[in-house]
Parts: structure tokens; C-alpha cells; sequence
């Protein structure tokens, strides 16, 4: 699907850059900037998500290293 992408005059710049010290396409830049984002949104739920069920079950036993 394609899609058009506005750009300050200075994102441009440091996205040209990018791509050139890289030897990709901007797009390709873009591409995996996205990739990467969206994995480390992914690792910071299923973070949240297992602290969500752990710290409970461990309260007591945090709450005594909490006061060592």
C-alpha cells in the first residue's frame, strides 16, 4: 500500500543521512525503524503483563527485601 510521508526540511536531512551511512533506501530505513519499534512495544507488554501476575504472587517476599 503506499502512502505519502511529510517530512520537516530537517527530518528529511537526518533521514537522508541515515540512509546514506547505512547504504539502504529511505525506505528501507523507515521500514525497519517501524520493525524495531513495534518489537520493543511488544517486549514492554509481555513485560508488563508477566510483572502484572508475578508481583502479586511475590508481594510479601519483595515487601521483606524492600526493608533489608
Amino acid at each position: 500500500m503506499a502512502m505519502t510521508l511529510r517530512l520537516t526540511d530537517e527530518d528529511n536531512a537526518r533521514l537522508d543521512a541515515l540512509a546514506a551511512a547505512e547504504g539502504r533506501s529511505k525506505q528501507e530505513v523507515l521500514r525497519l525503524a517501524l520493525a524495531d519499534r513495534w518489537a520493543r512495544l511488544n517486549k514492554e507488554e509481555q513485560l508488563s503483563e508477566v510483572l502484572g501476575r508475578v508481583v502479586p504472587r511475590y508481594r510479601g517476599l519483595l515487601d521483606r527485601f524492600g526493608t533489608a
